[in-house]
């Protein structure tokens, strides 16, 4: 079986890896490299091993958290179905399991918010891992004394001091915790850009049998966020 350390390994997912940091810092994005996509597949492997999944799920959905953003070196439009594409070939040339490259390429193909829909347990934790990545360590950009300000992804960013994704088996909560420092950005600033991401986290939630708490300074934001769906069943 291909493990994820085998695919941290190859030097051609590494190269990918790093041409679509590229590509995305070019055009002004906020970090999407190592730090990013390491963060990813650790956060996703936590969700699937705290809900109970079994050990090769959770690996699984480890290496789709690793390489789910390769489709960015080509463009930001529809990354995920061309990240999808990419790591297929490659993962087929490393000999993997043509069923588990479907997991994970699923996975990968799903994790945007403007066409993506947590389809799969794999899926529902990426998504969540991956929208759940906002801190100031994102941020790219220096501003300087000539330049006009940050845009308000990168205000947003260097307001989140802190976050972490908990997990809590027993109450079927899945929680993302915020410190926001609001001397130069407000709350509202982060819905204006992750409402749509939350709402997201709250399928993929649902679809593990959970349900997505946001808390932004010890003050829960869910009710801001809309209907809550009918959760479904997890399956371990």
């Amino acid at each position: 079986m291909i493990t994820l350390n085998e695919v941290r390994s190859n030097p051609n997912f590494q190269l990918m890896i790093d041409r679509a940091c590229d590509y995305l810092t070019a055009r002004g994005y906020t970090e999407h490299g190592m730090r990013h996509v390491t963060y990813v597949a650790r956060t996703t492997a936590f969700i699937l091993a705290e809900l109970g999944f079994d050990a090769r799920t959770v690996e699984l959905g480890a290496i789709a958290g690793y390489l789910h953003d390769i489709g960015n070196m080509h463009n930001r439009k529809y990354h995920g179905v061309t990240g999808a594409n990419l790591v297929f070939v490659e993962l087929r040339e490393m000999g993997m399991d043509l069923a588990e490259i479907c997991e994970i390429t699923t996975a990968i193909a799903n994790h945007e918010e403007e066409i993506g829909k947590a389809v799969t347990p794999i899926t529902a934790a990426l998504i969540i891992a991956d929208k759940s990545d906002a801190h100031r360590t994102r941020v790219n950009r220096i501003i300087s004394d000539n330049e006009p300000g940050l845009n308000i992804h990168d205000r947003v960013n260097l307001a989140i001091t802190d976050s972490k994704v908990s997990v809590d088996a027993h109450t079927r909560t899945i929680t993302l915790d915020i410190m926001f420092d609001q001397s130069s950005c407000q709350i509202m600033d982060y819905f204006e850009i992750y409402l749509n991401r939350m709402n997201m986290c709250k399928e993929a939630a649902a679809m593990l049998g959970c349900r997505f708490r946001l808390v932004i300074n010890g003050q829960e934001l869910l009710g801001q966020l809309g209907h809550h769906p009918h959760p479904k069943k997890a399956r371990a």
